[in-house]
């Protein structure tokens, strides 16, 4: 199902790929991309990652993460 498309680039989204083994992944963060070819995401680690976008089997937004946490003292 794809709720997600070129209208949430700079959003957070999480798009589930085809992997080359056949199985599925997930990839979370900032949509940077979205065309008739390509998806780009940015990760929480900065990590650009780049999908063919026949590889997108579903996507969607997200809420933004939550606040961290601070330590107790």
């Amino acid at each position: 199902m794809l709720t997600a498309g070129p209208s949430d680039v700079g959003h957070r989204v999480v798009v589930r790929r085809r992997l080359p083994d056949g199985l599925a992944g997930d990839l979370l963060g900032e949509l940077l991309r979205w065309d008739d070819t390509t998806v780009v995401v940015r990760d929480r680690t900065g990590r650009v990652h780049e999908v063919a976008r026949h590889d997108v089997v579903a996507a969607k937004r997200v809420p933004p993460p939550p606040a961290r946490r601070t330590a107790r003292p």
